[in-house]
């Protein structure tokens, strides 16, 4: 889309990620417009390979086996009163209601943009080329509301390099183009990065190489050639989130596997013969915890409670201290997570509780984080440990477990999936829910004290980012078929020279391994700067951007600029996403809760309007006039 091509010595933004990332930040430009920089000219160049509003993780184009891990009525790209920003508050659809919309023809889409809109309901999982339409409606929409004379031009290339000065204009080079585009500032909205290979996995890929094996290293799943996974063969996978579950359908159902209900509602696999054997593992040994199938009545937990703005100033203002997750955050967190698991255990489930709220709720928030007061106070007024909130076992489910053999380490995971099944899907569990919706509460709060290592956002995701019960029961179909075999928790891969196979073994069975091939590392890249293959990425950090200590790109908490490694923000450089400190969950979210990227995009769209107000010293007239789209201008960059 162009709405016209930009006239030499307009001002101009250049928004590297056509994603829902930088889609969004469109959507808040359009919002502030008219209050920082009223109805001057201003171009706008998105550059991205992919179509924009999805980018390359929402395109249409992949398999429509995939689903999205929440429900159509969790998913708004729109801001509503509990975000809080600077900018007005711009509601619109939530995927849900959108769909609706399209149904009821308020929405029009153009033919077959919008399949599977037509069944698609409030708690139903959307698959994503449906996410894929919406977003690329909500990029039309955002579009269409900037000012007449903001111009839209997009790029679908790639950016390698940014240069130019602190005080000066930007360019941005483009892959093919030997041109740059000129920009007064430039916003990194990358989205999830292609990575370098760590050091071990260097070691088993050359292993791989030298004994003819198959080696697939972390990456997008939708992107990954699978067609080395023989059908039959057995397959190790390390890793039990989200990309396993996209890769489990990939090799089931997308090999012509398909499922048949029983008269007693069980699921059966019917394998088409092509699948291979996977054979799944991880750290936890078990996969994240199923998506919570009801809804939250009654009197909400209120937060935040103890890990607020409040607590997280006080962190901020501590003088020459680093800070440590483990010894200065975490305990307020557990505390915060408790709090909302109690709150909702006394008001909606009192007979299991031997105190009154007030008295309980007055003695917690007097006890210290962990102490023994506190769990004395537990102890005494929750009689059933059932009802305790224990984050430690949460995190570590099968610790200490030990199967005499596989067979039995198969029939114990699927009681234990069958069993988080049964609890997700039930109210008498709702304590579960507050627990989520604190999760959400703290990840709003830790944004502002930035990047705090690679655990919490697993532990983060564990919980709170499961998959769909059905994908679950898929699991267990597919285990109860064969085709899915479980290694356990602690499960560790070597490279077995004198065999030439790749080994696992777990904690769970002792002295048993299982042998492969093929070795499948089902994850995301890690998303950092001195890892990642971006070429503009690593030329940023050759210039002198900032990283955190676990590699991620340093910016500033208020609006986002790139920090240099004296800690000065770059006047014209800003970045956005999981690539950057301030991580915020997802460029999406639930409606009504105060959404860090939603904060953070309109942050960032303030400070790009008042800089560009501002360098506006002397009012220069321009002529109106829209130009032909040249081959140079734009048709080129399709």
């Amino acid at each position: 889309m162009s709405r016209s091509v930009n006239p030499s010595g307009r001002p101009s933004v250049v928004i590297v990620g056509a994603g829902p990332r930088g889609t969004g930040l469109i959507e808040r430009i359009a919002a502030n417009a008219s209050e920082l920089y009223g109805d001057a000219p201003l171009d706008l160049h998105l550059v991205d390979p992919h179509p924009p509003g999805g980018g390359r993780i929402w395109r249409a184009d992949q398999s429509p086996l995939l689903w999205m891990n929440s429900t159509a009525e969790d998913v708004t790209m729109f801001t509503d009163e509990t975000v809080e920003l600077d900018g007005p508050v711009r509601p619109g659809p939530s995927l849900a209601e959108w769909a609706r919309g399209v149904r009821s023809g308020e929405i029009p889409v153009g033919p077959g943009a919008a399949d599977g809109a037509e069944a698609l309901g409030p708690r139903d999982f959307a698959g994503r080329r449906l996410q894929s339409a919406y977003l690329s409606w909500v990029y039309e929409q955002s579009v269409a509301a900037l000012p007449p004379r903001v111009d839209v031009h997009e790029h679908r290339r790639t950016a390698v390099r940014v240069s130019g000065s602190r005080e000066g204009r930007q360019q941005v080079w483009l892959a093919g183009r030997p041109a740059p585009l000129l920009a007064d500032l430039v916003v990194l909205a990358l989205g999830h990065l292609e990575a370098e290979l760590r050091p071990e996995q260097r070691q088993l890929a050359d292993f791989a190489a030298r004994h003819g094996l198959t080696h697939l290293p972390p990456a997008f799943t939708a992107d990954t050639d699978l067609s080395a996974l023989r059908p039959g063969e057995p397959v190790l996978v390390r890793g039990f989130g989200l990309a396993f579950v996209d890769l489990m359908v990939l090799l089931t159902e997308g090999r012509g596997g398909s499922y048949t209900t029983g008269a007693d509602g069980q699921l059966t696999y019917r394998p088409s013969g092509r699948e291979p054997v996977l054979h799944v593992g991880s750290r936890r040994g078990v996969p994240y915890h199923a998506k919570i199938g009801y809804e939250l009545h009654g009197e909400r937990p209120p937060l935040p409670r103890f890990f607020g703005p409040e607590q997280v100033d006080a962190l901020l203002a501590r003088p020459g201290t680093d800070l440590d997750f483990r010894r200065d955050i975490w305990p307020l967190i557990e505390k915060e997570l408790g709090f909302a698991h109690y709150h909702r255990l006394f008001t909606a489930h009192p007979g299991r509780t031997r105190m009154n709220w007030p008295d309980f709720e007055e003695k917690y928030a007097a006890a210290d984080p962990g102490g023994a007061a506190l769990q004395a106070l537990v102890g005494a007024a929750v009689p059933d440990p059932a009802d305790r909130l224990d984050l430690a076992a949460l995190d570590h489910p099968l610790a200490g477990l030990r199967y005499p053999d596989g067979a039995a380490l198969q029939e114990g995971l699927r009681g234990y999936i069958e069993a988080d099944l049964a609890r997700r899907h039930d109210p008498a569990h709702s304590p579960d829910l507050a627990v989520f919706l604190a999760l959400l509460s703290v990840y709003g709060q830790l944004v502002r004290i930035g990047d705090r290592g690679p655990w919490w956002h697993g532990f983060f995701s564990y919980l709170a980012s499961g998959p769909p019960g059905p994908r679950l029961r898929q699991l267990l179909a597919l285990s109860r078929a064969g085709v899915v075999r479980f290694l356990g928790a602690g499960t560790t891969v070597t490279a077995d020279e004198r065999r030439g196979v790749f080994r696992a073994g777990s904690a769970g069975v002792p002295g048993e391994s299982t042998e492969a091939r093929a070795l499948v590392e089902a994850r995301l890249p890690e998303p950092t700067v001195a890892h990642t293959r971006d070429a503009l990425l690593r030329a940023l950090y050759a210039d002198g951007a900032a990283t955190t200590r676990t590699g991620l790109l340093a910016v500033s908490a208020a609006d986002g600029r790139v920090l240099d490694r004296s800690g000065r923000p770059h006047p014209r450089r800003f970045a956005l996403g999981p690539h950057t400190d301030a991580r915020s969950g997802g460029a999406f979210a639930r409606p009504r809760t105060n959404a860090p990227a939603f904060r953070q995009n309109d942050a960032t769209a303030r400070a790009l309007l008042t800089f560009l107000r501002d360098r506006a010293a002397r009012p220069v007239t321009l002529p109106v006039r829209r130009t032909p789209v040249t081959e140079e201008s734009h048709a080129a960059d399709q």
